[in-house]
């Protein structure tokens, strides 16, 4: 059992949480939650020991093993994925090296009787009895296991790791930790970046084999699936609910309408002593009842009601001028790069008002075809886009696009035409920009924040065929439920690539999924789309195991 002892956090002489106390047990599964800004990732940096706490402490046993995935990693470039993998075994490696080297030096020296002979034999007992103790492992398999499962091919073994993408990178790190097997996960938003295959994969991974997780994460289905208890930290304190997410927001919103109530009829009481006072604070024969009521003032613990987040984001797409009926058409599309064949022969019909998602593992090419349909590669076949098709188009990458040195307000008058001009203030605001915040340099801002200003961008121009890859990624859920029901109402046509199986619920109802170099129609939305999905990999592994 890890516990957390009376923790409190100070920045500038004010809290940002202050003496709080929980434990960690075996198999718990907890969600970290909370608004932006609460703690939650401070709080997990400390559960790591990345940070100290002003005052307060994490106790631990003191073998207990605490693995730490932050949000952004800094990581060193001079090895191959295979070999970064299996650092994750350097300690115990590096204990068999220990020990063979200690027996060597007993076989050399001759002081039999020295305490310097007695001590390297007390090390080597030592060191041999945690050794042989710890479970006969095939490190290589185990690393060949997990780096398959997390999405990356054979062939990717022997890559140097400077070759991958940050979101690639952070996979490596993300190996390291389960092939560890600690005794408790931290988690800092795991599944950016990762593709829908890989994000189950984890899950089962965690829900089978981990023994406790704390995670903080923007994807509710991801957030259900795994966790059992959930941890909220607000106005700097925490609630600890042992549910999971959805069950959580049920009794968080009963807690707060008893919070409400309890409140009201508190103020009430207040009111209606105060003015027993005023009215009775002259008179004589009153005196002894009014000081009894300012006794009981003074005493009162005041109920306070947890805060809501009321920053709200106002987004609606400007209506969508209309299109000819297939805005996309793709006969026969082919596309390699060198050796490397991305897909051949693919077909797809879009029909004016779809809303279509591209699913399939990384690398599978749906960013490859979104560039195809936009233009900006060449491909062997055919590739229209339909008549009057006009495109707004969210490259995964778009908020890294921005020019760091512009403030949010001059991205947005840089690029803002006729009346909207004397309305970007409104807008920014909109977007939950206000007051200082318009000011700030494009660098400063967070991932959400840059993400939504790219989706202002996106807002300026009237389109009929929206493409968006990967837009959620960094958005909090509620930033993304407000997304999706924008999208929901959006009167054009869409092509979403995304990761999020929560987002595409409700949103595509028609799914092309990109794999083994070629691109299958599905008429169903997301949920049939997986359901069948498992299917497919059962029968697969039934014929293979036949």
């Amino acid at each position: 059992m890890i516990s957390v002892d009376a923790l409190t956090v100070e920045f500038s002489g004010s809290a940002l949480f202050s003496n709080i106390s929980f434990n960690i047990n075996e198999n718990d599964r907890i969600a970290l939650m909370g608004k932006n800004g609460a703690g939650k990732s401070t709080l997990l940096k400390i559960i790591a020991g990345v940070n100290a706490p002003t005052r307060g402490k994490i106790s631990a046993p003191k073998d207990a093993v605490i693995a730490y995935l932050p949000q952004h990693l800094l990581t060193e470039d001079n090895c191959s994925v295979f070999e970064e993998a299996s650092k994750a075994f350097s300690k115990i490696l590096g204990m068999k090296d220990r020990i063979e080297a200690l027996n060597k030096e007993l076989e050399t020296r001759t002081d039999y009787e020295s305490d310097e002979y007695y001590k390297i034999i007390e090390e080597v007992s030592e060191l041999s009895e945690k050794y042989y103790s710890i479970e006969e492992i095939n490190f290589d398999a185990e690393v060949e296991k997990t780096l398959l499962g997390l999405g990356f091919l054979r062939s990717d073994f022997n890559r140097p790791t400077k070759e991958f993408s940050g979101g690639w990178r952070m996979r490596i790190e993300l190996a390291k930790i389960l092939l560890q097997k600690p005794d408790l996960i931290l988690l800092d938003e795991p599944t950016n970046h990762m593709d829908i295959e890989s994000i189950q994969w984890l899950e089962d991974f965690l829900v089978n084999n981990a023994k406790a997780v704390i995670v903080i994460s923007h994807d509710k289905t991801f957030v259900d699936n795994i966790t059992n208890r959930t941890i909220e930290v607000t106005m700097g304190r925490i609630y600890d609910y042992k549910v999971n997410y959805t069950q959580y927001l049920q009794l968080r919103k009963e807690r707060r309408e008893q919070q409400q109530k309890a409140y009201e009829e508190q103020q009430k009481q207040i009111a209606e002593i105060q003015t027993f006072i005023e009215r009775f604070k002259g008179t004589y024969s009153k005196t002894l009842q009014v000081q009894s009521r300012v006794k009981m003032l003074e005493k009162m613990e005041l109920i306070e009601v947890d805060e809501v987040d009321t920053s709200h984001l106002n987004l609606k797409f400007p209506p969508a001028p209309r299109s000819g009926n297939y805005p996309v058409i793709a006969e026969d599309v082919c596309k390699s790069y060198g050796d490397h064949v991305v897909f051949k022969n693919a077909s797809m019909t879009i029909e004016r008002g779809q809303k279509v998602a591209f699913v399939g593992k990384n690398g599978e090419g749906k960013s490859t075809m979104i560039k195809a349909i936009m233009g900006e590669i060449e491909y062997e076949g055919k590739l229209q886009a339909g008549h009057n098709c006009m495109i707004g188009y969210f490259a995964q990458n778009q908020a890294s696009l921005l020019d760091g040195d512009l403030t949010v307000f001059q991205t947005i008058d840089n690029i803002a035409q006729g009346d909207i001009r004397t309305k970007i203030k409104d807008l920014l605001g909109a977007f939950m920009f206000s007051g200082d915040a318009i000011d700030k340099k494009v660098k400063v801002l967070s991932g959400g924040e840059r993400t939504r200003l790219a989706m202002i961008k996106l807002l300026l121009q009237p389109v009929n065929l929206l493409i968006l890859d990967e837009p959620t990624n960094h958005l909090d859920i509620r930033t993304k439920d407000i997304l999706k029901e924008a999208l929901q109402s959006f009167d054009g046509t869409l092509i979403l690539v995304s990761h999020d199986r929560d987002f595409l619920d409700g949103l595509a109802t028609k799914v092309f999924e990109f794999g083994n170099k070629r691109i299958r129609e599905h008429f169903e939305d997301i949920n049939g789309f997986l359901r069948n999905k498992k299917l497919e990999n059962l029968r697969e592994i039934e014929r293979k195991t036949a």
